[in-house]
């Protein structure tokens, strides 16, 4: 890394209480237009101490895995902490990081990415509390590297598109119907279509990004056809501390003084971070869900007595209900489910219970070795299910690489 061309992109993901960066090396004239030079994730920030990985490419390369780091306590400071380790373990310069891509949730009516200024910032924060999850931590992060990079240009990179209900009271307040995960759905139909050898303008898919945050996003014609949130994040799949859709009114009708005792904005917040299966099991971690969800207890009573068997069916319930709904608007013709995320990718047992409810729409059932061992489906099979190993830090790189506007070549 000894060059001092400024030809480097940083792509910085921000989650709710991570962080997720990545280093490319601008590459014009290959195929692939960036190269992968070094991941850092960061998590725990918000309840330390912060678990602290950097993995640079290089066969040689010092790496520091799942490093626990005290002076870390919020988004900012694990930023300047991965500066740090960039200058005096991987010894780049951060002069050479011409761009600085950040994922960005809500954008609101930013449909395409935009150069972070005064005024795009303020816009942003102002939709913090349409996802109060995220925004909050990109806008801190974004601010730290306007700070920490003054030679770098920060250019915000949204997960939400719109989906406009053109209703007399919507066009008065801006309301629309936005899809999330945007950048994993892009970067999982391009891995698809490599994969079957088909071109996206060609492809039907169901896709999920099951992780703390999960959705479900229908694919017709290459092209996002519904999705499964709504104004904000919190509406559809349940997630980790998110309810997913719930009736609004559930609660009031069964004890009216609730109307009176919560605020708009506690409740809002009970229902981002006090809800999703933390509510039901105390943890967040689905992993811990689904060991302790007896799942082979096949009782009719077993969601009553265990917490985890009711996160685990209720989870799995809501998920299939939009697969079966995305099958019909697709008229039955599909070309895979694909499966992303913390949980699509790793969630072995919640994929098998899945492949056993889809198999009465022609998805072949599930090879419970390949599904041990994911990414070895054979190519050309009709109404696959696939595993895609999503990566939003390098769907962020690509766009801004191959954004020619932005690049005196």
């Amino acid at each position: 890394m000894g060059s001092q061309e400024q030809n480097l992109v940083l792509s910085v993901n921000a989650g709710s209480s991570s962080l997720k960066i990545s280093l490319y090396e601008a590459v014009h004239s290959s195929s692939e237009p960036v190269t992968l030079l070094l991941t850092s994730t960061i998590s725990s920030i918000t309840s330390p101490p912060a678990h602290f990985s950097f993995i640079p490419s290089g066969k040689d390369a010092n790496v520091i895995k799942d490093d626990l780091v005290d002076v870390i306590h919020d988004h900012n400071s694990a930023f300047s902490h991965f500066l740090r380790q960039l200058a005096h373990v991987a010894s780049v310069n951060k002069e050479r990081i011409k761009y600085t891509c950040h994922r960005v949730v809500h954008g609101g009516d930013y449909t395409t990415p935009v150069t972070i200024t005064q005024h795009t910032y303020h816009h942003i924060k102002k939709l913090s509390d349409l996802a109060p999850l995220h925004n909050g931590s990109a806008l801190s992060v974004i601010q730290a590297s306007i700070d920490a990079l003054p030679t770098s240009t920060s250019i915000a990179y949204f997960d939400s598109s719109s989906y406009a209900i053109n209703q007399k009271i919507a066009t008065e307040r801006g309301l629309k119907k936005y899809g999330f995960h945007g950048l994993s759905y892009a970067f999982i139909l391009r891995s698809v279509a490599q994969h079957l050898r088909k071109a996206p303008e060609s492809l039907n898919l169901i896709m999920l990004h099951l992780g703390s945050g999960a959705s479900a996003c229908a694919i017709k014609n290459g092209k996002s056809f519904d999705t499964s949130m709504g104004l904000t994040p919190l509406n559809g799949l349940p997630g980790a501390t998110r309810s997913g859709a719930i009736d609004p009114s559930g609660r009031i009708t069964h004890d009216p003084s609730m109307a009176a005792n919560i605020q708009v904005t506690e409740a809002e917040d009970i229902l981002n971070r006090n809800s999703g299966w933390k509510a039901i099991t105390g943890t967040t971690d689905f992993s811990v869900v689904t060991a302790k969800a007896e799942l082979e207890n096949l009782g009719a009573n077993v969601t009553s007595s265990n917490p985890y068997r009711l996160a685990f069916d209720l989870f799995l319930d809501r998920i299939l209900n939009f697969i079966g709904s995305y099958y019909l608007k697709l008229n039955g013709e599909v070309d895979a489910l694909v499966f992303a995320g913390g949980i699509g990718e790793k969630g072995v047992e919640l994929r098998k219970f899945i492949g056993e409810n889809v198999a009465c729409l022609g998805f072949q059932t599930i090879d419970e070795g390949k599904n041990c061992e994911v990414g070895k489906e054979n190519a050309g099979r009709a109404k696959q299910i696939l595993v895609c190993q999503t990566d939003e830090q390098l769907e962020m790189a690509r766009e801004c690489v191959l954004d020619k506007n932005l690049w005196n070549h």
